[in-house]
């Protein structure tokens, strides 16, 4: 993607620049990990039982699991060194626990939806066939570096082809100890116990978010659905008679015009499901405008 600066009606690229030692990037998603990707970062090449270091390791704000794999090179096989590595944590959760206790990470750990980031300047037409052919979600994120200190990250979009078996990773009883299919929610899972207006409410706000972007993704999750770019700008979770909205922004950022958003650390929330410091309830169709004015400021934050 290029990138400009615009100096009084002027334009002017912005040129890339080698990224340089494959470490050094390395580095510097480590340093900011929860900026960049809204992940706490636990360890560099973490070392397995079988002699293979895990690139980067740590935990979102969920309690996923999560292993980072950086491609240093075009034949580099990064999607199938992190579903091994996968596999080998999901068999040692043990040692896993373990390190997230000794950094004091007080995130409750979800083994259901453990995730592999997958991170390379560019990929090839083999690495985007695997991910799309696999049976659960591996994320592809290309980064590049500019000029002026400036860093890129975005999503590699893929089209998803579900295959209905798990027995890629699940054969027979021997091997029931390493990972199965992760489990996939879906959007009507939550919406089962939302009624006919709040069904009616989400659709309206839905559209709108989808208006914002075309490359905006939207992935269910076990408490709430989200809605990203490289990070969730916007989860919301679905009840009965209302929707809670959370706006993956800090607190003091968000323009409330309408004094609305409720900020969560002031005083600091415990417990709360979504990502960000800011939560809107939504109730009337009437509100939905008002609410997607916040949320578009937190889009615009986190693309």
């Amino acid at each position: 993607m290029a990138l400009f600066f615009t100096t009084n009606g002027n334009v002017k690229k912005i040129p890339p620049v080698r990224a340089g030692l494959e470490k050094d990037v390395q580095k510097l998603f480590e340093k900011n990990l929860d900026e960049v990707l809204n992940i706490k970062f636990l360890a560099t090449e973490y070392s397995t039982s079988f002699g293979g270091r895990i690139d980067s390791l740590g935990i979102d704000n969920n309690g996923s699991p999560v292993i980072i794999e950086y491609k240093r090179s075009q034949n580099d096989n990064v999607i199938n060194q992190g579903l091994s590595y996968l596999r080998w944590l999901l068999d040692h959760k043990a040692d896993f626990e373990a390190l997230v206790r000794k950094m004091n990470v007080g995130i409750e750990i979800d083994w259901a939806s453990p995730r592999v980031i997958c991170v390379a300047e560019s990929y090839n037409k083999f690495d985007l066939d695997t991910a799309d052919l696999l049976p659960m979600d591996i994320e592809l994120l290309r980064y590049r570096l500019y000029e002026n200190d400036i860093l890129l990250v975005e999503p590699e979009i893929q089209r998803k082809v579900r295959v209905s078996t798990s027995e890629i990773f699940n054969k027979g009883e021997k091997q029931k100890r390493g990972f199965k299919e992760k489990i996939q929610y879906t959007v009507e899972d939550h919406l089962k116990s939302a009624n006919n207006t709040t069904r009616e409410l989400f659709s309206i706000l839905k559209e709108k978010i989808f208006a914002l972007d075309e490359s905006i993704i939207e992935e269910p999750k076990a408490k709430y659905i989200a809605y990203k770019l490289t990070t969730n700008f916007c989860d919301v979770v679905v009840l009965r008679d209302f929707l809670k909205i959370f706006l993956n922004i800090p607190s003091g950022e968000l323009d409330d015009l309408s004094g609305i958003a409720r900020d969560l650390t002031k005083p600091k929330a415990i417990g709360h499901w979504g990502n960000g410091d800011y939560e809107v309830k939504i109730e009337k169709k009437e509100d939905a405008d008002k609410i997607m004015e916040l949320i578009r400021q937190s889009y615009e934050y986190n693309k």
